[in-house]
């Protein structure tokens, strides 16, 4: 890698990203198992119009359309997961050779266009046997399951894959899993989301030793969730208050690999509900990650009390677990939001990549989800996602100016997602792709944003 503080960085990654139960389909094909999703979609009111991931975009049959799709967009990495339940039906056990047989293909295929491979290898979709009969991420013993399914991963297909993330935005398996109850499996309560998050974090650190014993060669990392909190006054407490909401947020999932512990602030507010790490731990978790992966979609304001304005959305942000962290959170009248009501802020992007490189110096960040949902209640209106391609021209221009300008070592940047697809509770009502992907009418057919990001590509070779 050839880094300069003002010039061009020499082998950026441009990519998109996926995720398996998103966009596969296939749940019943192939040796496949179900996974909590498969059954977390069928209760009544979990998700909207009950829908699911079954068909999905059918890209278990599909992907040499898409990855066709991809080499005309002109990136030069996808990012995807992995079905955990694709590759072991329970979660335990010998690989699932058809499984191997189906990666193995798109790998492959990838590669012959020119399209470097960036695995994740949880994006959510536990084995269903795992949770029902061993009790899922609550349970220790799932940290050596992780690590057991991922060395099968390696050895599948570490010939030929060398950028890995073990796992994707475990904020949102542990509280929204095990907090509010919006994620399966659909627990509430204000401890179990901190044991979640410790059985992840030892899952992580457990497969990074397997990958680097084993000697595959290449990078891993992991892929943590965050929005910045810009402070809403100037005073001290406004200012602590921001500092704390992200480092509940993203410092909850970072600092242990990084510093091997978990914030200050998180020992001093959560207590004894936050787990410690044993000695052996510590050791485990520590520098575990050759990267760090940043999934950023907004900003708000953050304040020590409620903003005089009006414009105070409670404690109840997306950035921890509001009780604990007791920050008031609020937007601006004058920021243009997603159809999910999610701020464009660019300028936060910038400010957030600065905070990360100021506190884990030295390592590289590579951007792995950036995205908009716009309202596309039909073909014409997706062909003109004019706020899509805004924000991707705000965002893109962010991220540049905090690698050129500001010194930070982005090394790539995925904008999410490919193309339309099941978008967890929300069902297929929140559409975020470069690619329009209907449900029964499964043509891939790219919008004005999929050429305003290549534009952006070409750009900045």
């Amino acid at each position: 890698m050839c880094f300069t503080k003002f010039g061009t960085i020499t082998n950026f990654f441009w990519g998109t990203a996926t995720s398996s139960y998103q966009i596969e389909g296939g749940v019943s094909e192939g040796g496949r198992g179900w996974s909590v999703w498969d059954a977390f979609c069928r209760i009544p009111g979990r998700v909207r119009d009950m829908s699911n991931g079954d068909i999905a975009c059918d890209s278990y049959h599909r992907f040499p359309e898409d990855v066709a799709m991809m080499k005309q967009l002109g990136v030069n990495a996808y990012r995807f997961s992995i079905a955990w339940p694709r590759i072991q039906s329970t979660g335990r056990g010998e690989a699932n050779p058809d499984g191997i047989a189906y990666y193995n293909r798109l790998i492959d295929l990838l590669l012959e266009n020119g399209i470097t491979p960036f695995i994740t290898l949880y994006h959510w979709d536990l084995p269903l046997d795992l949770e029902m009969a061993h009790d899922g991420w609550l349970n220790p013993q799932i940290t050596d399951d992780f690590a057991a399914y991922a060395e099968l991963c390696f050895k599948a297909f570490g010939d030929r894959v060398k950028h890995w993330i073990t796992l994707n935005e475990p904020w949102c398996v542990s509280v929204l899993g095990y907090g509010s109850g919006g994620f399966p499996p659909g627990r509430t309560g204000d401890t179990e989301p901190y044991i979640v998050a410790h059985h992840l974090l030892l899952a992580h650190g457990k497969a990074v030793r397997r990958f680097r014993e084993g000697g595959y060669g290449g990078s891993i990392g992991i892929s943590n969730n965050c929005d910045w909190r810009e402070p809403l006054t100037d005073s001290p407490e406004d200012r602590a208050a921001a500092q704390r909401a992200v480092e509940f947020f993203y410092g909850w999932f970072t600092d242990p690999v990084v510093f091997g512990d978990y914030p200050a602030v998180m020992r001093e507010r959560v207590g004894a509900r936050l787990p410690q790490f044993t000695a052996e731990e510590r050791a485990l978790v520590k520098g575990s990650a050759d990267f760090l992966g940043l999934n950023h979609y907004s900003t708000l304001y953050a304040s020590e009390t409620p903003p005089e304005n009006g414009n105070d959305i409670g404690a109840n942000g997306n950035g921890g677990m509001s009780d604990d962290q007791q920050v008031c959170l609020s937007v601006s009248p004058d920021w243009e939001q997603t159809d999910m009501q999610w701020n464009i802020v660019p300028w936060g992007f910038r400010k957030l990549l600065n905070w990360i490189a100021d506190r884990y110096k030295g390592y590289p960040v590579y951007v792995t989800e950036n995205g908009c949902a716009c309202p596309e209640p039909d073909a014409m209106s997706a062909q003109h996602d004019d706020q899509r391609c805004r924000f991707l021209k705000g965002y893109t221009d962010a991220m540049l100016a905090a690698r050129k300008e500001d010194g930070i070592d982005v090394r790539g940047y995925f904008c999410w997602c490919l193309m339309d697809n099941f978008e967890w509770t929300h069902g297929y009502h929140k559409r975020l792709g470069l690619i329009r992907v209907t449900p029964g009418n499964l043509e891939r057919i790219p919008k004005a944003s999929f050429y305003v990001y290549r534009e952006i590509i070409q750009a900045n070779r």
